[in-house]
């Protein structure tokens, strides 16, 4: 079992924990140390609509703020098509499904299951 006594691996695991429990989908974690320096992990997740996006997005800046990570800079929450949650150690992506197929953040960063685009796929 990783050790989740640093406090980013804490938040980490904060984070994949409320989102599960509010049925984000397609959640994904990518690990930022080394090569960036925004932040220890990228979340990407799903949200069913935007009214879900933004209610995931609240309770998670408010969970974080209740267990000591300080307060979540909250962006995109007006229109919820892409909500980004800034908590420091980890930066979180809510998206919904068509905004998330757009931005492609995955792709981005060189994680996921894509296809190199050498193979014919864009």
């Amino acid at each position: 079992m990783p050790d989740t006594d640093i406090p980013a691996d804490r938040l980490h695991q904060l984070v994949l924990s409320q989102l599960d429990d509010d049925q984000a989908q397609e959640i994904v974690s990518i690990p930022l140390a080394g090569k960036s320096s925004i932040a220890d992990h990228m979340i990407v997740a799903t949200g069913r609509s935007t009214r879900q996006v933004a209610s995931m997005a609240q309770k998670l800046a408010e969970r974080i703020k209740q267990e000591g990570f300080g307060n979540a800079r909250v962006e995109g929450l007006p229109t919820a098509d892409w909500v980004l949650i800034d908590a420091g150690d980890v930066v979180v992506h809510l998206f919904r499904p068509e905004v998330r197929s757009f931005y492609n953040l995955e792709r981005m960063w060189g994680f996921g299951d894509e296809k190199p685009a050498a193979s014919g796929t864009a």
